[in-house]
């Protein structure tokens, strides 16, 4: 496993980062051992996780993948050498100051994400996505004050459109308080322009890591669909709805001529791409099985040509 700076930080994280939105609902904690088990025998050390995982299950309450997380590190004893990013903003109960990113909500998260991860601190501390009902400098001054009390040690942003995380470097070099140092976007070959079009040159620029979700497209860049299977019971209908067009296709096709070509897979020619990016730090991947979770580690190891990525930029560019 190769490890990156986190952004500016001197903080190193592996070059893929496991997500863990499924434990607790596609995979139970038993899988979820196993397959953290993996990814730390490979050199992993970078787990991402949020306060909302998995409340839209009928049943659920939230918090059910920072439970595992936690029960997980107490029974390795292997708190100190992972990686945690948890994130809040999202709703976690009924009432109007369950969600967002005012300082009453995100203190009041913080510790409840403690408790749940058993742990004393958060590595990185996300952002979920961007509360217009909240002053930037609120959301800032409340993450200060945890950074100084020692419960978060890194912050960033994720789902933040261009505007407002320069606003919020903005707030945190006038008011002298932490800023982001990651963001985590919606990023892959088949979905570039949200993030190159002003996020990328804004990452550049500040020195902040960044974190890709849904690197492989919900499945679309492993190459596990043909085209016109788009039955319900072959092809997952938000798939279908944001991948079955024609330069969807045509980048899988060059996918897969590249994945024959270095005796490879499609996913990890994909994630090989995304990590070839000089701005990005680690790819989220997620995993339901310890042989997904390999088949996708081999992407470290896959280093692309020239030509190759020159290929792959042609096909998906803007």
């Amino acid at each position: 496993m190769n490890y990156r700076k986190l952004g500016r930080t001197g903080l190193k994280v592996s070059a893929l980062c496991l997500g863990t939105m499924q434990w607790g609902w596609t995979a139970n904690e038993q899988t979820a051992f196993a397959v953290m088990d993996a990814f730390v025998e490979h050199g992993g050390n970078f787990l991402d996780t949020a306060d909302y995982y998995s409340r839209w299950i009928p049943g659920h309450k939230g918090g059910e993948s920072e439970e595992i997380i936690g029960h997980w590190m107490q029974s390795r004893r292997n708190r100190e050498s992972i990686i945690v990013a948890t994130k809040v903003r999202q709703p976690m109960g009924p009432g109007p100051n369950d969600q967002g990113l005012s300082r009453k909500h995100i203190l009041e998260a913080v510790e409840a994400s403690l408790m749940r991860l058993q742990t004393d601190y958060i590595d990185l501390y996300q952002m979920h996505a961007y509360d217009a009902d909240t002053p930037i400098d609120e959301t800032l001054q409340a993450l200060d004050d945890l950074r100084r009390a020692g419960k978060v040690r890194y912050v960033g942003a994720s789902n933040y459109p261009a505007w407002r995380l320069v606003e919020a470097l903005w707030s945190a070099g006038v008011h002298a308080t932490v800023r982001f140092d990651s963001l985590e976007p919606h990023y892959n070959l088949v979905h570039r322009q949200e993030f190159e079009q002003d996020l990328k040159t804004i990452c550049e620029r500040y020195q902040i890591g960044v974190i890709p979700y849904s690197p492989l497209a919900r499945g679309f860049l492993t190459g596990k669909y043909r085209r016109g299977e788009t039955t319900a019971s072959t092809y997952a209908e938000t798939v279908a709805k944001r991948y079955d067009h024609d330069s969807a296709w045509r980048i899988l096709e060059v996918v897969r001529e590249i994945a024959q070509e270095t005796n490879s897979t499609p996913a990890a020619v994909s994630l090989a791409w995304l990590l070839a990016q000089s701005v990005v730090t680690a790819p989220i991947v997620g995993a339901n099985s310890v042989e997904q979770l390999e088949q996708n580690l081999a992407a470290v190891e896959l280093t692309l040509t020239e030509e190759q990525l020159l290929r792959l930029d042609k096909v998906s560019s803007l």
